[in-house]
């Protein structure tokens, strides 16, 4: 028993500490860079009709390490000033699931070839799905919404210390609002990894299970507040002999269709563009988890 607790606390301590510098580092860096890019130059890039407006709706979602009461304001200020639809969904979509913290934990918890196939197939599908919506004439599921508050516009000539020092106060203020379930998220990993049974996960949702993947996909909505929060609960099941295909298809099932962002979602959007949102979610998680399952 008391290694058992031994094994689980060293899991604890190791991962926690690895997330820690993963996020302060990356969010640090990301926030620094858009200390030189003013809100003006972001919606200008994304008000590119067409493929080329989706791909960087989705390449903007994918480089800001965005929660959701992040994401939804954003949302509504591209609605607002009249960037396309199809690239404004384009970067709904990828914001939460694809990140460079998300992405810098998969490379260091899960292997870069899960980061690769997770990555490339969000991406994707961000892009495509935001054109066939705008396609599809569902913009006009968007509500007329408008943003309370003032907009601040950021110092400018200020030195690139001071810049570095506003950047890592912004990191720092994102994790001490994630700490909390960051410490959550790795302390179930930790108890699961010390724990569970190896055999009671490998039976319900391991590779002979051809139904762990979807299930895995919608088991992670009530479980997800961020992505940050599931992936060393991930770990540990991967370690307990999970599939790791519905590891991602849990991480993406919670980190696309969590129930505080469709909440947040259904504030701009009709319940009909949500109920779509979440059909594209769960199709992205499923795909995903089964081309991780062929690696």
């Amino acid at each position: 028993m008391m290694n058992t607790f031994v094994d689980s606390l060293r899991f604890f301590i190791i991962i926690l500490a690895e997330l820690t510098l993963l996020f302060l580092g990356i969010s640090t860096v990301v926030g620094l860079i858009f200390e030189y890019v003013s809100d003006e130059k972001v919606r200008c890039w994304l008000s590119h009709k067409g493929w080329l407006g989706n791909f960087l709706g989705a390449a903007m979602g994918a480089i800001t390490p965005f929660c959701s009461c992040s994401t939804i304001p954003m949302t509504v200020g591209l609605l607002r000033a009249n960037v396309p639809f199809g690239a404004t969904m384009s970067f709904v979509l990828a914001s939460p699931l694809l990140n460079p913290i998300i992405l810098g934990m998969f490379f260091t918890l899960l292997g870069w070839k899960v980061c690769v196939i997770y990555g490339v197939v969000t991406f994707i599908v961000a892009v495509v799905s935001g054109s066939l919506l705008e396609a599809l004439g569902l913009a006009k599921y968007a509500k007329n919404v408008r943003i309370s508050g003032g907009h601040q516009e950021r110092e400018k000539l200020l030195t690139f210390s001071k810049k570095l020092k506003r950047a890592f106060t912004g990191a720092w203020t994102d994790f001490s609002g994630v700490l909390l379930y960051l410490v959550a998220g790795v302390a179930i990993g930790a108890f699961i990894y010390g724990y569970v049974p190896n055999d009671f996960v490998a039976r319900i949702a391991g590779p002979n299970n051809p139904l762990a993947i979807p299930v895995a996909a919608i088991i992670g909505i009530p479980l997800y507040v961020r992505a940050e929060t599931v992936i060393p609960i991930g770990l540990a099941l991967i370690q307990k002999g999970m599939n790791m295909g519905a590891v991602v298809a849990l991480i993406i099932g919670g980190a696309g269709m969590s129930i505080p962002e469709m909440s947040m979602l259904a504030s701009i959007f009709k319940v009909r563009l949500v109920a779509i949102f979440m059909v594209v979610v769960f199709l992205t998680a499923v795909l995903a988890g089964f081309l991780v399952s062929l690696i």
